[in-house]
C-alpha cells in the first residue's frame, strides 16, 4: 500500500459516497412517484435500490475512514426531470448505473497494483452496479412497445 495515493483515493471514495448517498434520495423518489400497472412491483425494485445505495454509501464510508479519511456529508446533485412514468423513472435508473460504474472503474484505475482489497471491491461494485444496469435494460424491454 506504499504506492496507494491516499488523498486521491479518499477523494474518489468520497465522490463515491455522495453518489450512492444521491441514489438513496433519487430511488426513494422514485418509488413514491411510480403509477401504473406495474407500480407495486417497480416501487418494490426502488425501495430495494435505495437501501442498496445506502449500503454501498456506508462501505464506502468504511474504507475512507480506514485510510485515515473523512467521509463527506454531501450528496451529489439530483436532477428533478418531473418525469414519473415507468419507462422515464428506468432510463434515469440506467442512467444513474451507468454513471455509477464509471466512478468505481475511477476506482479501480487509481488503485490498479497499489492494493488488491480496494482493487477488488472497486471491481466488485462495478460488477454489482453492472448488473444493475442490466436488469434495467430487461425491465425496459416491456415498455419498448
Amino acid at each position: 500500500m506504499n504506492d496507494l495515493n491516499k488523498t486521491a483515493v479518499i477523494s474518489i471514495l468520497n465522490k463515491i459516497m455522495q453518489y450512492e448517498l444521491s441514489g438513496v434520495v433519487r430511488y426513494t423518489h422514485y418509488a413514491l412517484m411510480v403509477t401504473g400497472r406495474d407500480r407495486l412491483s417497480l416501487s418494490q425494485f426502488f425501495k430495494e435500490q435505495a437501501t442498496e445505495s445506502l449500503l454501498h454509501a456506508q462501505q464506502a464510508g468504511e474504507l475512507v475512514t480506514g485510510l485515515e479519511g473523512h467521509p463527506s456529508l454531501e450528496i451529489s446533485i439530483i436532477e428533478e426531470s418531473n418525469k414519473h412514468n415507468s419507462t422515464d423513472l428506468l432510463n434515469e435508473s440506467a442512467e444513474h448505473e451507468k454513471q455509477a460504474v464509471m466512478l468505481y472503474k475511477e476506482l479501480v484505475k487509481i488503485v490498479d497494483g497499489a492494493s488488491i482489497y480496494l482493487e477488488e471491491y472497486g471491481r466488485e461494485m462495478v460488477k454489482a452496479e453492472e448488473i444493475h444496469g442490466i436488469e434495467i435494460r430487461k425491465m425496459l424491454k416491456d415498455y419498448s412497445g
